[in-house]
């Protein structure tokens, strides 16, 4: 059996020094504002989140959108993540308001 090969580096950005890694993030304009996206791959969705589009859990495994208001005064605090299918739809869907039986419609 012949010895393994040295493989080269892939071309790219080189991992952050720490373990960081690297993320699919963008600044999204909407009606709504400015919003920074980045993408979570399914292996790195270690937790599960509500979707504030549909109200339903993303379970753990799971790829999904973290987003957050682009401007300064968006921190951690105002991080949501999303369906991306709920997220692309967030400016079609009217806000799901739940009334009491009784409860005038107005």
């Amino acid at each position: 059996m012949s010895p393994r090969k040295n493989r080269r580096p892939a071309p790219g950005p080189k991992p952050e020094a720490g373990g960081g890694s690297y993320w699919d993030q963008s600044t999204e304009e909407g009606a709504d504002g400015d919003w920074i996206v980045r993408t979570i791959a399914g292996a790195n969705a270690v937790k599960a989140y509500r979707c504030p589009g549909c109200d339903q859990e993303i379970p753990s495994g799971v790829g999904h959108l973290v987003v957050w208001p682009a401007d300064e005064r968006g921190g951690a605090d105002d991080r949501r993540h999303w369906h991306r299918p709920c997220w692309n739809a967030r400016g079609r869907r009217t806000p799901r308001i739940q009334r009491s039986r009784n409860a005038p419609r107005y």
